[in-house]
């Protein structure tokens, strides 16, 4: 995983917890904007979310964040 992707995730982690707690769940759509302005990024958090480790389409953010720490 590459360094910007891995500070994206704990950074949107981060605020989501923040805004949610620590029940919030979200999908690997929620480290992009709602728009493809990344392509490459956007298929390496996919690849990590579904062929790596195969995680549900929701996981908590709290176990995403670990995860990636």
């Amino acid at each position: 995983m590459t360094k910007e992707l891995k500070e994206k995730i704990i950074e949107v982690c981060n605020q989501k917890i923040a805004q949610k707690g620590d029940n919030v769940g979200l999908s690997f759509y929620a480290f992009f904007k709602n728009k493809n302005d990344n392509p490459k990024l956007l298929m390496e958090a996919a690849t990590w979310w579904i062929e790596t480790h195969q995680l549900d389409h929701f996981e908590k953010a709290i176990k995403i964040k670990q995860m990636v720490l």
